[in-house]
């Protein structure tokens, strides 16, 4: 009996979205949310900047795209660090449960000093655009190699990046329209400079300057006939020349204004159109509100009252006769409700290793409430840093718009109504297309990972290279709890292992059953993703003032590693669950408790009655005796397993020392594992769990892999007794306190830990949410200083 096996939540997404098409885009976005769900990822870095050696520390919080509430779906999630180039050059998995899991990456010695990109994503992320992943940019500084020379090269004719937006999207010849610019530097900050639009013979018609981080608008309306160019002039006096969007012949231009404290107006112009347009306002994905509206004198009029909205992020999406979108833009709700996170010391100046106490309390208004919360201390140096992501702005601004945003806190920080709206007119909405959510049969690539991580591969012929379906392929990774996973091929030769409780590094061997399916070779797919992003690294510059601080720095960081417990610097990836996958046996040996026999084949005709040994065409072979059936053995072969691996040939198992095998387990009966059945199972356990020199088919495919992370334990010493107060080891830690899972209630948490011997101000970052999804941060700083006593 064979059973065809993949995600049931992967046929139900694919059949819930091919069930039917909405007649009107407010139907079309509610069927697309409720039948492709959105997750977003958010990684708080317990710091901006490294030194190779040492540790990222981070906690992860997978969120509900449009609600930011936790979501259960997905139990394993991907944090790489690429280069400038994008390429990763570390790597890790972590489990999620509930929604939040938390890790820790070491940095070889090996790595270059540069700007680096973390990014963080699920495999149901992969389905999408690599836009939507959690990235941060970070600094890695490596104190012993020398500085590579800065290349030179040729002086740019444009060396800002000016960007153009029209309101709604177009330029249209005599409608009149706001224009949002964004202007860049090469280190991706706006720069300040003063603009101007003229035309074919030479006449200004617009001038502007940006109002905050290179970001502006100016009102324009162009004329027919007529070309147009755009003039920058930066702080040094000089003069760049840039193209302005196509002006169309026929369009609309949009135009949206506060015209009461509640209430936006939404104005549309059209050249060349007739007709009726409707208005759609979502907020996130969620359908807010829908309208529609006749054009008079020219122009089509819309109120929307603000309140309808959601908090955050709302595009407004103009559709024409034929419900195509012709124009939208973004507008920011202020969130009505936001986490206040206090964090309170005892005194703002400690001495060298003595007790700091942290009072944490989190409340919506003026009411307490729990949330989760992580909590990094660390030394603030002078070395240059990337700004860190907050939780509150990344969920509620950042990650929903396109591009780098410079200083996303500034907009949660300040009031700045202007610099707010201005982001919106620069940044479009990133989540999704109409394209996406008019698809009618979109394909997903990657199933969620709702149990585990999951393996997938292709078999394919050895001698064409060309696909294979419908062949039953086995993973395990041996050990001394036998774990076994099976996987069928599909019609495109894909398969897929779904593994649960596969921690840290192992040794994986996938093979085929080579007593039948011996010509075909076996692939396996990395998990990570080869999707690059539009994120612009910003230039890194060695600069030859660091010289002190990096090698104070490094002293520190390479006393600490001489002296870092050895407990501190493993993963713990002990299993407490010691049954292998079958469960309990029907028949358990313990080879120590018997006469010990020279040959296998005599200690299972001996000691073994619910497995005969026989002889066929001058091979052996087992047969289990049904346990349903008295004395009745299987027609057919058991499954027969060295530390949980498949083995095919049972000559080759006759053949190996007895005195090598601790337990043998045997399954008196018929046993389905996924899409495949046995009858009956035989493993036998070495005593290390490590095949013990059991030769391995050369068709089966080994390599090593990485599973999801085991725990790390951050080392923190503590000096509650005088001889470790007066202990002669140094201790030169700048990182003093890493807690991923700091729990608040309606009562206050109460943190404790002790400064280092390393003097210094350093710095508290406090980041967390709610189960509701209201976020929040913190950050504050306190000086360490030797007594003067």
């Amino acid at each position: 009996m064979k059973f065809r096996f993949l995600p049931t939540l992967y046929f139900t997404f694919l059949l819930g979205v091919a069930a039917g098409v909405a007649q009107n885009p407010t139907q079309q976005l509610t069927n697309y949310r409720q039948q492709v769900p959105q997750e977003k990822l958010f990684f708080h870095l317990d710091r901006p900047l490294y030194l190779v050696g040492e540790m990222i520390w981070f906690k992860a919080h997978c969120v509900d795209a449009a609600l930011h509430t936790p979501l259960d779906m997905s139990k394993v999630a991907y944090l790489e660090v690429l280069d400038k180039d994008q390429n990763p050059v570390l790597q890790t998995k972590i489990t999620l449960d509930g929604g939040k899991g938390s890790g820790s990456v070491f940095i070889p010695p090996f790595l270059a000093s540069g700007n680096y990109l973390v990014r963080g994503y699920t495999q149901w992320m992969r389905n999408f655009s690599s836009e939507f992943y959690f990235q941060s940019p970070i600094t890695i500084a490596n104190p012993f190699s020398k500085p590579a020379a800065a290349p030179t090269t040729a002086k740019a004719t444009t060396p800002y990046d000016l960007q153009l937006f029209p309101e709604g999207g177009q330029l249209v010849q005599g409608l009149e329209s706001k224009v949002a610019f964004r202007a860049v530097g090469e280190d991706g900050k706006g720069i300040a400079f003063r603009g101007r639009v003229v035309n074919q013979q030479n006449d200004t018609i617009a001038r502007f300057e940006p109002h905050k981080f290179g970001i502006g608008t100016f009102g324009f309306t162009p004329e027919t006939g007529q070309s147009y160019r755009v003039l920058l002039q930066d702080a040094q006096k000089q003069w760049f020349v840039y193209k302005l969007p196509d002006v169309l012949a026929q369009g609309y231009a949009m135009q949206v204004s506060e015209s009461t404290a509640n209430t936006l107006d939404v104005i549309v112009r059209a050249q060349g159109k007739e007709g009726a347009v409707s208005l759609l306002a979502h907020t996130k994905g969620i359908a807010k509100h829908a309208a529609q509206a006749t054009f008079q004198n020219g122009q089509a009029r819309f109120s929307l009252n603000k309140n309808v909205l959601g908090d955050g992020t709302s595009t407004l999406t103009i559709f024409d006769n034929n419900q195509t979108p012709v124009a939208e833009r973004l507008y920011f709700k202020r969130p009505k409700e936001s986490l206040t996170v206090s964090v309170q010391a005892g005194k703002s100046q400690y001495n060298v290793r003595e007790k700091v106490e942290l009072d944490l309390g989190t409340q919506i208004g003026a009411a307490a409430t729990a949330a989760d919360l992580s909590v990094s201390v660390f030394l603030v140096d002078s070395l240059p840093a990337p700004s860190p992501v907050f939780i509150d702005s990344y969920l509620g601004l950042s990650s929903d718009l396109k591009g780098n945003v410079e200083s996303p806190h500034y907009y949660y920080q300040n009031d700045d109504e202007v610099a707010l709206d201005n982001l919106m007119l620069t940044h479009g909405w990133r989540r999704f297309t109409w394209d996406d959510v008019r698809h009618t049969k979109p394909k997903f690539a990657f199933p969620p990972e709702m149990t585990g991580h999951f393996i997938t591969g292709k078999v394919v012929d050895a001698k064409t290279g060309t696909a294979v379906p419908d062949i039953d392929t086995y993973l395990a990774a041996p050990s001394k709890r036998p774990q076994l996973f099976v996987s069928t091929s599909d019609s495109l030769g894909r398969i897929l292992f779904e593994l649960k409780h596969f921690l840290g590094a192992k040794e994986v061997i996938v093979q085929t059953n080579t007593r039948k399916d011996s010509t075909y070779r076996i692939e396996i797919n990395s998990p990570y993703s080869d999707k690059t992003s539009s994120y612009v690294l910003p230039k890194f510059h060695f600069d030859a003032s660091w010289k002190n601080d990096l090698l104070t720095r490094s002293i520190n960081m390479q006393t600490r590693n001489s002296f870092l417990p050895k407990s501190a610097q493993q993963m713990m990836t002990t299993e407490a669950d010691t049954l292998a996958f079958f469960g309990k046996p029907d028949e358990k040996y313990q080879l120590d408790a018997y006469t010990r026999f020279p040959t296998l084949e005599e200690v299972m005709r001996e000691y073994v009655p619910g497995v005969a040994v026989r002889r066929r065409q001058g091979k052996f072979i087992y047969r289990v005796y049904d346990k349903l059936q008295s004395n009745v053995p299987f027609e057919e072969e058991p499954l027969v397993m060295v530390d949980g691996v498949p083995m095919f040939d049972t000559d080759k198992v006759l053949t190996f020392d007895p005195l090598k095998i601790k337990t043998l387990q045997v399954i008196d009966g018929l046993y389905y594992l996924g899409p495949l059945s046995f009858p009956g199972i035989v493993s036998y356990s070495t005593y290390k769990g490590d095949l013990a020199g059991f030769p391995i088919d050369p068709r089966a495919l080994v390599l090593s892999y990485e599973g999801v992370q085991g725990k790390r334990e951050f080392y923190a010493p503590r000096y509650d007794a005088a001889e470790q107060l007066k202990s002669r080891v140094p201790d030169f830690r700048n990182h003093l306190y890493w807690n991923p899972q700091v729990m608040t209630t309606s009562n206050k948490q109460t943190l404790n830990f002790y400064t280092s011997d390393q003097i210094g101000t350093y710095r508290v970052v406090v980041q967390g949410l709610t189960d509701k999804g209201v976020s929040g941060s913190k950050t504050f700083t306190f000086e360490v200083k030797k007594s003067s006593l």
